[in-house]
Parts: C-alpha cells; sequence; structure tokens
C-alpha cells in the first residue's frame, strides 16, 4: 500500500491518475471521499480531495479526523497538504509558494485530536513539520525556478467567512499567510506519528492591502498555481527516501498520556 499521502484539491488530478477507489469507514465517520490510489511518477501515492469531490465540505465542516485516519489505516507514512492562502506581507506575491514552518491557530470549534477521554494526550507542536519534506520540497522548487519561500507561518481561522480588515492587520503582525484548513489536519497528523509537509500558494492578498481583488484574476492565479505544484510534485515525490530519518515518528515516544 501507498507510504506517501496527498490532501489537497481538484489540481492534482493534473498529475495523478487514479487507478484504485478505496472506500473506508473511520471511527470519526466518512473521509471527504474515497482514497483514490495510483501513482506519480512511478511512486504509488494516496490522494483525499480535502474538501470533497465536488467542493461539498466548507472549511469548518471538513471531516479532518476521518481524512487522516482513512490514510493512517492504509499505511500512509507521509503527508503532502496543499492550501490555496491569501497573502498578509507584501514580500509573499500572489503565485509565490511557501513551504511552512509554523502556524497559529485561531479556529474554534473543531475536532483537533484523538484523544477526547477515556485517554488523553498532549503532543508536543515546537516543531510541527517533516524536516527531510521540507528539505525536498524547497531544494526541488528552487531547481525548477518556482517562486519559494523557505518559511512562512500559516495564521489558521475558522472561516468559511474571511477576514475584517482589522482582523486582517492583527494577523498580519504575526503570520505570513492565512487559510481555513491546516488546522487541525496537522495536529492529527503529529498524533498519529505522520510526517507533515505544507505547500501553500498564495492566490491573493488579504484585505490588509488596499489592492482591489477580482474573481477572474484569483481563477487566473490559482490555475498558474495548480500547474506549479503540479511540477512540484513530480520532481520531488521521486526523490522521497523509503525509510523515514525525520524523527517525525519518535514524536509519540515522548507524547504525554
Amino acid at each position: 500500500m501507498p507510504k506517501i499521502g496527498i490532501i489537497g484539491g481538484s489540481g492534482v488530478y493534473g498529475v495523478f491518475e487514479p487507478k484504485e477507489v478505496v472506500k473506508i469507514h473511520t471511527p470519526y465517520g466518512r473521509p471527504s471521499a474515497p482514497v483514490e490510489i495510483g501513482e506519480i511518477e512511478g511512486v504509488e501515492v494516496a490522494f483525499i480531495p480535502r474538501h470533497g469531490k465536488y467542493h461539498e465540505f466548507p472549511p469548518h465542516e471538513v471531516p479532518y479526523r476521518a481524512n487522516i485516519w482513512a490514510l493512517y489505516e492504509l499505511g500512509v507514512e507521509r503527508i503532502i497538504a496543499i492550501n490555496a492562502v491569501g497573502s498578509l506581507k507584501e514580500e509573499y506575491k500572489p503565485g509565490d509558494i511557501v513551504i511552512i514552518d509554523q502556524f497559529i491557530d485561531f479556529t474554534k470549534k473543531r475536532e483537533y485530536t484523538f484523544y477526547n477521554g477515556p485517554k488523553v494526550a498532549h503532543v508536543s507542536m515546537a516543531d510541527p513539520f517533516c524536516p527531510e519534506l521540507r528539505r525536498i520540497f524547497i531544494e526541488t522548487a528552487k531547481e525548477l525556478g518556482l517562486p519559494v519561500h523557505e518559511k512562512g507561518t500559516y495564521i489558521c481561522i475558522e472561516g468559511p467567512r474571511f477576514s475584517t480588515r482589522a482582523e486582517s492587520r492583527m494577523f498580519r503582525q504575526f503570520a505570513d499567510v492565512i487559510g481555513m484548513t491546516l488546522v487541525p489536519e496537522v495536529n492529527l497528523a503529529r498524533e498519529l506519528g505522520m510526517c507533515y509537509v505544507n505547500i501553500s500558494t498564495v492566490t491573493d492578498y488579504d484585505v490588509w492591502a488596499e489592492k482591489p481583488v477580482n474573481a477572474q484574476e484569483v481563477l487566473r492565479v490559482m490555475k498558474e498555481n495548480e500547474e506549479k505544484v503540479q511540477k512540484l510534485l513530480r520532481k520531488a515525490i521521486p526523490k522521497i527516501p523509503e525509510e523515514r530519518k525525520c524523527g517525525c515518528a519518535d514524536v509519540l515516544k515522548t507524547m504525554f498520556v
């Protein structure tokens, strides 16, 4: 079974041809869609469209626990998460790729853990993203000449609404990009000792900036971003070694239960 899983949007289909569809029922309900299994450049991967096959799940209703558990049950050890984000900083331009290294959680009512009792666990999140996967994707993006930021702090808001101008001005003091779906995906992967890397693609500037944005422009940038991500996946995934030496699984040894 595949050791690599991808969680993202419809743009993944441009690089990934499903060969098998697996329906999985988890202790946390059904995932966003059946897990699709196929290959990217000869490497077997599993894919879940985060918002569902037909984009039926808004950010605050995505079945995050079911999605992560379904991949884990299939034997996936590494997760590549792809997100569209808004920019909170001038230098993080529309069309840029950000390999996130930190996050701030500003969500309010999601299911954040697999340990809701009677067993309780506290997991370290000081460095929440896999260093090995981050290195591979950063180096590969540079090789391809893609506009990439090696670091970035992602602030995750509840959604589905966007920020007010006042909120956006506050958020940009602490973070570089803003989105709605990183949390609790990254938390849940960490609780299962899975590697997790986040590839965020900037679609526009958030409302702190007095830059008029129209739907056509955002759609154009999103299309271009999809093409960049597809190139990145094709080139980077074959570089991922079979054996993990990143230490992500070791977090379970220090998890306080």
